[in-house]
């Protein structure tokens, strides 16, 4: 994911999905996180819900 495109993304989970920024930082350190990965990181740290990443698959979906 380029650069402007990954700092959208955290701009739709920030304030669309009002994910605190200490929670995308924990995912965004984990040892095997790549942007395609951290949907999945922060649904296994229990940092989103179901539908909350159902709303960032769509808006991966749409942002291509």
């Amino acid at each position: 994911m380029e650069t402007r495109k990954l700092a959208q993304f955290i701009n739709f989970l920030q304030e669309d999905l009002a994910i605190p920024a200490t929670d995308l930082q924990l995912a965004l350190r984990h040892p095997e996180q790549t942007p395609g990965l951290l949907p999945m990181i922060l649904w296994q740290y229990g940092l989103v819900t179901v539908n909350q990443l159902d709303r960032i698959f769509d808006w991966l979906q749409g942002s291509n």
